[in-house]
């Protein structure tokens, strides 16, 4: 959760799941160093959302996307909970006032 939490890492992963990429092309779009976005993939790696493949000097990143999959069902369980509220509260906001008193 902690890894997914950062909306930067949200970026690579979804850059990620159109394809692998190099770590200086999932880079390209942050206004940040290689450096610091290196960082935010190291985050990546350690939470196994990404694998890197190593090509001679050529390092490649791919989205391994099963972690990804648990977040999803864990989350999921919280779905009845806020539709529930969000539906009360779309009622709330749907209602008349109450006109009792009130003359027109």
């Amino acid at each position: 959760m902690a890894a997914i939490s950062d909306h930067t890492r949200r970026a690579i992963i979804d850059q990620l799941a159109r394809g692998p990429a190099r770590v200086t092309d999932l880079a390209a779009p942050f206004a940040m160093s290689l450096n610091a976005v290196s960082k935010h993939i190291k985050v990546l790696e350690r939470a196994q959302l990404v694998r890197r493949v190593r090509n001679g000097r050529e390092h490649t990143l791919e989205l391994e996307a099963a972690p990804l999959r648990e977040v999803m069902q864990w989350a999921s369980r919280y779905e009845r909970f806020w539709n529930e509220r969000l539906d009360r509260l779309e009622d709330f906001f749907n209602t008349p006032t109450n006109t009792k008193g009130k003359t027109s």
